[in-house]
């Protein structure tokens, strides 16, 4: 039998899930070969190519004095030090550890929402919050055996994110989503160009890890295919639940490709996290809102990484 709008739009969205942690796996294992300058640069050298090519096509750089504006300018600057912090983490923790703490960023979005907007948050949805902090708490174990400051990068990368999705609500709606991606993909290689020697130098690359990075923008392409595939067909209260794939995709490559079998407080602030998450898109449902917070957070609830 077909497949209707919503289940077809919620296998989009756990594909685009896959896509995007694949290229997290991708990214973290070239991590360990050379330092995250070069891999922004090279990554976002193809992604660039990529998005520019399609967003030529679309018509979408016609006004290239678009990239004038200042919302765009802050946008960008978060995703750019929004990178750069889920890099470092992603290269010192499991990959299953930094996709957790990344599931926050709704939450944050939705505080950020309450603060900087005004937006109305009841009760129940501020506990959320507070909860999925809570959770991020547990996963990041300050001041116990087991922490690593490089979760704070991850905690960090929430921060820029939050910032960053913040900020697009306010770019002009006459600006094409493809020239914003376009300044972000070239922004983010010019980033990783200019910390290729402070970060130790260019390592010479083999024609693998140039086809692996390759890949991983690709990838990242097909993950937000697959996501405008999801947002233009289904119902984004049921959908965007699916968006928390991303975790379980996280775990099964982290335990496949890097052999990473999460602890304790890994999957019990996970749950948490998720849980929270889940209650506050359903509080959002609730009371009507035309637009739940996790709408307004990146694909993979994480940095584009251009």
């Amino acid at each position: 039998m077909p497949l209707s709008p919503n289940s077809r739009s919620a296998l989009f969205m756990v594909v685009s899930m896959a896509g995007f942690t694949a290229n997290d796996a991708i990214t973290k294992t070239m991590t360990g070969a050379m330092n995250a300058g070069q891999v922004m640069l090279v990554r976002g050298f193809f992604a660039t190519a990529l998005i520019a090519l399609l967003a030529w096509h679309q018509g979408a750089l016609r006004k290239p004095s678009h990239v004038l504006d200042r919302t765009l300018a802050v946008r960008t600057f978060c995703e750019v030090a929004a990178t750069v912090s889920f890099l470092f983490a992603l290269a010192h923790l499991p990959l299953a550890n930094v996709s957790a703490v990344l599931q926050a960023l709704p939450l944050a979005v939705t505080m950020g929402a309450a603060l900087v907007f005004g937006e109305t948050v009841g009760w129940r949805r501020w506990l959320a919050i507070a909860a999925g902090f809570a959770g991020v708490t547990i996963i990041v174990r300050p001041g116990f055996e087991g922490f690593s400051a490089y979760s704070l990068l991850a905690l960090l990368c929430v921060v820029f994110c939050a910032v960053r999705d913040l900020a697009t609500r306010k770019i002009p709606t006459d600006i094409p989503t493809l020239l914003v991606s376009t300044m972000t993909a070239s922004a983010v290689a010019l980033s990783g160009a200019l910390l290729v020697v402070p970060l130790g130098g260019w390592t010479p690359m083999t024609g693998g890890e140039v086809g692996a990075l390759a890949c991983a923008a690709m990838l990242l392409l097909v993950g937000y295919q697959f996501i405008i595939l999801a947002m233009r067909s289904g119902d984004i209260s049921f959908i965007a639940p699916f968006r928390y794939t991303a975790l379980l995709w996280a775990i099964l490559l982290g335990y496949l490709v890097f052999g990473d079998v999460p602890d304790k407080a890994m999957i019990a602030g996970a749950a948490i996290v998720v849980g929270s998450g889940l209650y506050a898109l359903y509080r959002e449902r609730i009371v009507g809102r035309t637009r739940p917070a996790a709408e307004s957070t990146a694909p993979a609830m994480a940095p584009e990484g251009m």
